[in-house]
């Protein structure tokens, strides 16, 4: 890990992602209806997908921020937003961190249902609903930024 922020590293497979999204969307049935879904690009695309299913949702936008660069948070750029309040509107994504993104999206959306599968402390104050909260000194490593490969076994990494 590069970032010095980052201590501990938690690393989700993909059946993982899909059971915590799954868990997001028992929690969020009770909580709606909903008339759509927003989508927080990148990272709140598949759990977006598996919600909409869960929650029987066809109607699902995105909103496009940049602010990350692998580990290190970047300066936020919104790509695209939608036209209207989130009123009945449910906001998806991954993670949420330091709070930088979700604050931009609260902005815009303020009557929206904000809920994300991972939490981080700083973060969590502005969100309605996640699964599951990890440390600020997390890094959690999606099943969409790697990949599983060979490893030598320790006996033969110390000869």
């Amino acid at each position: 890990m590069s970032d010095s922020n980052y201590s501990k590293m938690y690393p989700v497979s993909w059946d993982q992602l899909h059971r915590d999204s799954k868990a997001l969307a028992w929690r969020l049935l009770e909580k709606g209806p909903y008339k759509g879904i927003a989508a927080i690009t990148r990272g709140g695309l598949v759990p977006a997908a598996i919600i909409a299913r869960e929650l029987d949702l066809r109607l699902v936008d995105t909103i496009c921020i940049s602010s990350y660069d692998w580990q290190n948070q970047k300066s936020t750029t919104i790509l695209k937003t939608v036209e209207h309040d989130g009123e009945g509107w449910l906001i998806i994504d991954d993670l949420v961190d330091t709070g930088n993104t979700a604050r931009i999206v609260r902005e815009m959306l303020p009557k929206a249902h904000f809920a994300t599968v991972y939490s981080k402390p700083e973060g969590k104050p502005l969100v309605d609903t996640f699964i599951t909260e990890v440390s600020q000194d997390t890094w959690i490593l999606f099943p969409w930024d790697s990949e599983v490969q060979y490893v030598q076994p320790l006996a033969a990494r110390n000869k």
